[in-house]
């Protein structure tokens, strides 16, 4: 283990010192992440192909059964894909992985040895208090030792802000990947449980190598070590449920002991001038004077500097738009900029109404720092406003390269407003020029992914009245025909189109026949779909082995994570997408609201270009713990 961590570490200082014309992003070090999934033709090893890594990089795949000598089962190294099928493998629970990765002759790293699964999926015991189940999860290295842990929203009695009524205590749990219990936080009885209330992030803010979660919190509040935040007394519910009085927090936890590390008052609170605004003063404010918009949260991780990662919180997106970013850095929480749609400024009026139910992170401009594509409108990463499209409120949206074809990123978006003549558009993202539109009426649900071949680029459709279609990049109708679902994604068998995530299923779009083909059933292993009609897993993320992505969902009886790992065979050879600072800051904000799928910030899909090696700098292990180089 020591011998791979000290060579991993050199390989990566290599590398960053041979950058020296951008700066790199600080993102977290990553093991191999190797996997040993059971399937029909026998065991599937794959592994991560890390962002840092040589062009010139090759595996060799080695097997340990029971007691037994290593046998070296790749005749030559493997330099044309990050998996191994061993038709002789079983998952007996007697047999072991390792890879060992080259540079020439030399050797760079060997992963330590894994259990092949002897189940199609890795289970995660879980503690869930009584009356809760487990809901939305996120990752991150909350121990420093270049794996992933997992956390999760456990909710309970939960309502949407648009309707009154008691709720119990949002609670979250971190696991390792091997079922250890890491820590309990519960946000207490003064945060409401709901969609849209508590959007937790987990991310390495400071560099440390250890991730950090941070969460809006308030009185009552207990962290991991058991220590209360505010007045454990205190009990701010109205008659009606809503908590629209009393101290708000923003609070960065340690990602190992669910320690309060910095708490400070969240930013922007209810009212510019008061803690406890008068219905009418909220009225003014939001729109209404109940606790619908004024409540209504969303939150991103995005490098605003080009360097270093930025928290990034908000409040309301149906009228008021309010955003503030954040550092945690040197063990001191600072804010760097506000974004406020009513600050004043008649310019950023125009900026208001204009969130969904959720956001996006990305560089559109290409200068290396982050925007925030707030819905239809995006914040530059100096936190002024960059423009607002007045495209106005929807419910899902997509930023990447949606179409190949034209330089820069794009945004496909729907909107919810009765008879809107650009319904489902494509815009591009980094003016808000829309380049092609439907009409329609409040639409609820909208995808684009790539999933037809014959087409260059991503496919896109959507729910609603008179779209019936699906769309190339151009907004052309090449198909009368559309999936069954317009939900989630995943990269999950061997080729370079994306499959549909429906909940705890993945399908197969059949372009040739127009229909959809199931290749996984969630219900064969009794698993459960989270957040109704808005229908998905837990998480879907590339969180072990190569480049395709994991399904993690609950058991219907909510004792249990079960996390699956595709077992099909793939020629392709693709950096780790966690590495793709694009997509890890999607899955970062994957558990925000209304869960939208993550996307890389280059075109991957059929017809693809290589993609460039992402320019980062890794927080690197030292004895144990990282620090960043």
């Amino acid at each position: 283990m020591k011998r791979w961590f000290i060579a991993s570490a050199i390989l990566c200082l290599a590398t960053w010192v041979s950058w020296n014309t951008h700066a790199q992003r600080q993102m977290e070090y990553l093991g191999r992440g190797v996997v040993a999934v059971p399937s029909g033709e026998g065991v599937l090893v794959s592994w991560r192909l890390l962002g840092t890594d040589p062009e010139t990089i090759k595996f060799d795949v080695h097997k340990v059964v029971g007691e037994g000598k290593p046998v070296k089962l790749s005749e030559t190294p493997l330099v044309q894909s990050t998996n191994f099928l061993d038709k002789s493998g079983s998952g007996n629970g007697k047999v072991q992985y390792f890879v060992r990765a080259y540079e020439g002759t030399t050797l760079l790293d060997e992963s330590p040895p894994i259990l092949a699964w002897d189940k199609p999926y890795l289970s995660i015991p879980l503690r869930t208090p009584e009356g809760y189940t487990p809901n939305d999860a996120s990752v991150g290295d909350l121990t420093g030792d270049g794996r992933y842990e997992i956390v999760v929203h456990m909710t309970g009695v939960g309502k949407d802000n648009s309707h009154k009524g008691i709720t119990d205590e949002p609670i979250l749990h971190a696991y390792t990947l091997d079922g250890d219990f890491l820590w309990e936080i519960n946000l207490g009885r003064n945060i409401r449980e709901g969609a849209h209330y508590t959007q937790f992030m987990v991310y390495d803010l400071d560099g440390d190598g250890i991730a950090e979660v941070a969460c809006k919190t308030a009185d009552g509040t207990v962290d991991g070590k058991g220590t209360v935040i505010g007045d454990p007394d205190a009990d701010w519910r109205n008659e009606d449920g809503y908590i629209l009085g009393g101290p708000e927090f923003l609070t960065v936890f340690h990602g190992t002991t669910g320690e309060a590390l910095a708490t400070t008052d969240y930013a922007p609170g209810r009212h510019p001038d008061t803690q406890d605004p008068s219905l009418d003063q909220l009225k003014e404010v939001w729109g209404d004077g109940y606790g619908n918009r004024v409540d209504r949260f969303l939150a991103g991780i995005a490098y605003l500097d080009g360097e270093r990662p930025s928290l990034v919180m908000s409040r309301g997106y149906y009228t008021r738009t309010v955003l503030a970013a954040w550092n945690w850095r040197d063990g001191e929480l600072s804010q760097v900029w506000t974004f406020d749609s009513h600050d004043g400024n008649p310019e950023n009026l125009k900026y208001a109404g204009q969130g969904y139910h959720s956001l996006s992170v990305g560089d559109i401009d290409g200068d290396g720092k982050d925007e925030i594509v707030f819905g239809s409108m995006v914040v530059d990463d100096d936190g002024s406003g960059l423009y607002s499209s007045g495209l106005g409120h929807g419910d899902a949206m997509h930023l990447s390269n949606i179409d190949p074809n034209r330089p820069g990123m794009e945004v496909f978006g729907i909107h919810e407003r009765p008879d809107h003549p650009h319904a489902a558009n494509l815009r591009d993202a980094l003016t808000g020029e829309v380049l092609w539109s439907y009409p329609s009426k409040d639409v609820g649900r909208g995808l684009s992914i790539d999933i037809d071949p014959r087409y260059r680029g991503h496919e896109s459709w959507a729910s609603g009245e008179g779209l019936n279609g699906l769309w190339n990049v151009e907004g052309e109708v090449i198909s009368d025909h559309k999936p069954s679902s317009c939900n989630m994604a995943i990269w999950w068998d061997g080729d370079l189109l994306r499959e549909l995530l429906d909940g705890v299923n993945i399908d197969k779009w059949d372009y040739q026949n127009g229909t959809s083909i199931r290749l996984f059933n969630g219900q064969d292993y009794d698993l459960l779909k989270n957040n109704g009609t808005k229908s998905n897993p837990c998480l879907s993320a590339d969180i072990l082995g190569d480049w395709r992505e994991e399904l993690i969902a609950r058991t219907s009886d909510n004792k249990e994570l079960r996390i699956f790992s595709t077992a099909i065979p793939t020629d392709y050879r693709i950096y780790t997408l966690m590495h793709n600072p694009h997509y890890r800051l999607s899955i970062a904000w994957q558990n925000v609201a209304y869960n939208q799928p993550p996307h890389t910030g280059y075109f991957l899909g059929e017809g693809m270009e290589k993609p460039e090696l992402p320019q980062i700098r890794l927080a690197m292990p030292d004895n144990g713990r990282m620090v960043t180089k």
